[in-house]
């Protein structure tokens, strides 16, 4: 058991995990190219146990209203296994498995797991939740950043989605669907079919990142760097669509990112 931070390498890919950083992919590089932004708050970070923010931090479970802490005053944002400090289960040369048992301040307990796998042309991450208790509502989902630039070509994304959610003042949904708005994006779009988004940077690489999952939020609106983030569900959706984690059924979810050099 160990926190130290985890290689894998399969051709010319190479991803590092670090399980003492919210079990963050820290950095994922292809023949010596960086494609993630680097430092501690970036990467890519497990959004658990929801995704972006709930409204006020409350959500409602039956007929209890509980309070998360307000990491991003006025809202609770991402969840905070990001912050937490994960452990190694188990590792090979392509790939790890990584667990998170969760606590205070959330209410119910249980563990997650997030398991990594590289091959020479796809990184493929699997996040599950699973209830030591009683049932809970939970999300799971990903949040890279992915550099704007690789060398001096910037990245162009490419997705079709059935619509946009419509997005209020306070940045949550407002629950009305529409069609989906012209760049810059801070928003959660619905894929039906599940998410399929390519970022490519021109004459250098391609990225598909895939899901079976069918909401992706899509953020583009820093100079740095692009996040497009498949997740189980859409922002304050305990709230609004909960996903339950039961004893006979945890919650599961992967994505896969496919690359091809241009």
């Amino acid at each position: 058991m160990t926190t130290q931070e985890t290689t894998l390498t399969a051709g010319d890919a190479e991803v590092t995990v670090a399980p003492g950083n919210g079990c963050r992919i820290s950095s994922l590089k292809i023949a010596g190219t960086e494609l993630l932004r680097q430092g501690e708050r970036y990467g890519c970070f497990p959004m658990v146990p929801w995704c972006g923010r709930i409204a006020d931090g409350r959500f409602m479970d039956g007929g209890h209203v509980h309070q998360m802490p307000l990491n991003s005053p006025p809202h609770a944002i991402h969840g905070f296994a990001r912050d937490a400090e994960w452990t190694t289960a188990r590792a090979s040369a392509t790939e790890a498995v990584f667990t998170y048992d969760l606590t205070d301040p959330w209410p119910y307990p249980g563990r997650v797991t997030q398991v990594v796998a590289l091959t020479e042309d796809a990184l493929t991450l699997t996040l599950g939740i699973e209830t030591y208790g009683d049932s809970f509502p939970a999300q799971v989902g990903w949040h890279p950043w992915f550099n704007r630039k690789l060398g001096e070509s910037a990245v162009e994304i490419a997705f079709d989605a059935a619509w946009q959610e419509q997005r209020g003042a306070d940045h949550l949904p407002t629950g009305e669907r529409i069609d989906v708005q012209p760049q810059p994006w801070d928003d959660c779009f619905g894929m039906p079919d599940g998410v399929d988004v390519t970022l490519t940077w021109p004459g250098e690489f391609a990225v598909n990142v895939t899901s079976r999952e069918p909401w992706v939020v899509v953020y583009d609106e820093q100079d740095a760097a692009v996040c497009v983030e498949p997740q189980t569900g859409p922002p304050n959706g305990l709230n609004t669509a909960p996903r339950l984690v039961t004893p006979v059924e945890p919650l599961e979810a992967s994505t896969t990112w496919t690359w091809r050099r241009l």
